[in-house]
């Protein structure tokens, strides 16, 4: 089965939204999966796979197989429970529960940007084994009896299991890694990050910063930069504008505010740094985003 997730086929659930993290807990049996230009990989029973971009993946008992569209195979409830998805013939059964959380967007997301194509979770490995199975049949069990709340449920059960996986691969990351994810590891640059993103609206310079965590300016600049890939002053630039679109998006803040919000003492010097980074001005670009 050929499987991807359009924010479209999600507004329901989630409202308008520009982004789908897809994940598959395998229940019962055995799942292949397999990524364009990919090695196939497979999962047991109790394993998870993420897919953080929502790239297009193959779901299979055997690849040999023509590809159906997911689209093609779901079959939706008719009294307002769970959709299913019935392939094949009378092999041995798989069960999967299928399920997706929403972001904003993942452009300029440094979280997102950090993670691989797939992320599998081999939960039998960890003290959340327990947990995320039991968690997953609850869940599991609510959809089926279609009791009222079980859309929440199911919503913060993929929000945990999406930092569960992130904390996972960060602790498999070697010293010599860079990025977002490699940042949160370092001593140092873990609470440059805590700083900057707990006071966006500060002043910084790299020397107040590192008066804060206790490194010298340039011991900062270089530690910083090695590890996650841009200067101090730089990543808080991005990081403003990822904050300043979001609360364009999601509220009716005006630009003065919002601007002031991100830590510019005008609204035209923030409108200039927003349109260098997006494209267009944020009035305009908050017309084409914003929820309605």
């Amino acid at each position: 089965m050929a499987a991807r997730v359009s924010p479209d086929q999600c507004s329901a659930y989630l409202g308008p939204t520009s982004h789908i993290i897809l994940y598959h807990y395998v229940v019962e049996g055995r799942l292949r999966v397999r990524l364009e230009g990919e090695k196939p990989f497979e999962l047991a029973a109790g394993e998870v796979i993420l897919f953080p971009r929502n790239d297009p993946h193959l779901l299979a008992s055997d690849f040999d197989l023509p590809p159906t569209r997911a689209s093609e195979a779901i079959r939706p409830s008719q009294d307002g429970g769970p959709a299913t998805i019935r392939l094949g013939g009378d092999g041995a059964c798989t069960r999967v529960i299928c399920g997706f959380l929403g972001c904003e967007s993942i452009e300029g997301n440094p979280v997102i940007g950090a993670l691989p194509a797939a992320l599998m979770l081999q939960i039998g490995e960890s003290g959340a084994a327990e947990w995320i199975r039991s968690t997953f049949q609850f869940a599991a069990d609510e959809v089926a009896r279609r009791r009222a709340g079980s859309d929440a449920v199911l919503a913060k059960l993929s929000e945990l299991l999406f930092v569960e996986a992130v904390r996972r691969y960060a602790e498999t990351l070697s010293p010599e890694r860079s990025g977002w994810l490699a940042g949160l590891a370092d001593p140092y640059v873990s609470r440059a990050l805590s700083q900057l993103h707990a006071r966006v609206e500060y002043d910084w310079t790299v020397e107040a910063l590192g008066r804060e965590i206790g490194l010298s300016r340039s011991a900062l600049a270089d530690r910083f930069t090695r590890v996650i890939g841009v200067a101090p002053m730089q990543y808080l630039a991005n990081w403003r504008m990822q904050v300043a679109a979001q609360s364009l998006r999601a509220t009716r803040m005006t630009l003065i505010d919002i601007a002031e919000q991100v830590g510019y003492e005008s609204e035209a010097a923030f409108s200039r740094a927003f349109k260098k980074a997006f494209g267009e001005p944020p009035a305009t670009w908050r017309r084409k985003h914003e929820h309605g």
